[in-house]
């Protein structure tokens, strides 16, 4: 534990955005460096930083975490920590035998079966026919390809090639894992399995995670670094703060209504507080509905309450509430009691249907945003409260 066995110093990669520059820079590179010429740092016409000036360490017993947008430029840091692209400025230094998963089926020969590739995957890692033996039917076991092992791996599923790839990377137990997205592909079932694998063998190996699924990040990540357009827009041990920052970029906010009968009209809906409440007080939403004719009873209403990942995680619908209108225009308050939401901002989904036939009258999605403050981050959809009893035993 506290080995450094990743460590990338002001590495930067251009890229050229015309394929034709793109092949005559890199002859013009080529030549300079045959020459010993110095090759300029500044961007040549129609080139980009698809990286630039990023440094950071990971220690044995370390996982950090990596994240941004698409084109944000984590694939092309990943090729240069993996030494299938080198930097144009920086250094990248890796100590032991890598493991990388960084797109799905790469390292693959198709035409040779599962059980061949595995060897030859595990050789280029590093590891000897002897140490491959002895991890062969671990490695097809955890795969779950048995039945499929001596099968052309081009035969393979995208989930089984997943499988496969994973199950050499992690079980070799190499001194470094590099995994790039490729676990959203898997079943949740293997992805739960996989992150036991990687629980097992994160004391001795240092872990590059990438994702867009942030729980998943915060699950494993102690470290993190968030790009934007190839740079660092945060880096730090404060994974929450690095994941706050990431959402920060999205606006999921904008109401869609999905439905719409035309025999009822949101008016207005308010929320108490600015939309801000603190973790364990009460939520109060205020709704004004018009309608075209009197209802004989007031609609059934239902509020789904959707994360930052968009993920429902609550709902709320009034079917005791029989209450007789004698208006064309109305108005519901709803109270949710002690909401026990975890920190974050969420936003909710409002449903009305007639409450006999239940036939639906009115669906928009998105329609406003709440924050819910607390003191404790948590990457969970609930931050129960909880009684807690010491009791001294003699």
């Amino acid at each position: 534990m506290g080995e450094v066995l990743i460590k990338a110093e002001n590495v930067s990669k251009k890229f050229a955005k015309d394929l034709k520059k793109s092949l005559y820079y890199g002859l013009l590179d080529v030549i300079s460096s045959v020459f010993g010429k110095v090759q300029k740092k500044e961007l040549r016409r129609d080139e980009f930083w698809a990286v630039k000036d990023i440094s950071f360490e990971v220690k044995r017993g370390e996982c950090l975490g990596l994240i941004g947008h698409n084109g944000a430029g984590k694939s092309t840091l990943l090729k240069m920590l993996n030494g299938l692209i080198s930097p144009d400025e920086g250094i990248i230094t890796m100590y032991g035998k890598i493991g990388a998963l960084i797109e799905l089926g790469a390292g693959f020969n198709p035409i040779l079966t599962g059980r061949e590739n595995i060897y030859n995957n595990a050789a280029v890692i590093g590891f000897s026919k002897k140490e491959i033996d002895a991890k062969l039917q671990t490695i097809i076991d955890f795969a779950e390809l048995e039945e499929f092992i001596d099968m052309p791996v081009q035969n393979y599923s995208s989930g089984m090639k997943v499988r496969l790839g994973f199950a050499i990377a992690a079980q070799m137990e190499p001194d470094i894992l590099i995994i790039d997205e490729v676990l959203a592909v898997g079943d949740l079932g293997f992805i739960l399995k996989c992150f036991k694998q990687i629980d097992a063998i994160l004391p001795h190996t240092a872990v590059i995670f990438v994702s867009h699924t942030m729980p998943m990040v915060a699950r494993v990540a102690n470290q993190i670094i968030l790009m934007e357009k190839g740079k660092v827009s945060y880096q730090g041990f404060d994974v929450p703060k690095g994941i706050d920052a990431y959402y920060s970029k999205f606006n999921s906010s904008d109401k869609n209504v999905m439905f719409d009968d035309g025999e009822i009209t949101l008016v207005s809906n308010a929320m108490a507080s600015n939309n801000t409440i603190k973790h364990g007080e009460d939520l109060v939403i205020t709704f004004v509905f018009e309608t075209k004719t009197i209802l004989p009873t007031i609609p059934m209403l239902y509020i789904e309450i959707r994360d930052k990942e968009q993920r429902p995680v609550a709902g709320i619908f009034n079917d005791q509430m029989k209450s007789t209108l004698t208006s064309t225009i109305f108005t519901v308050e709803v109270t949710i009691p002690n909401v026990l939401l975890a920190k974050g901002v969420y936003t909710y989904d409002l449903g009305v249907s007639k409450h006999l036939m239940k036939s639906p009258m009115l669906r928009i999605n998105n329609l406003d945003t709440f924050q819910v403050e607390s003191e404790t981050e948590m990457w969970v959809p609930f931050h129960l409260n909880a009684k807690w009893d010491l009791k001294n035993t003699i």
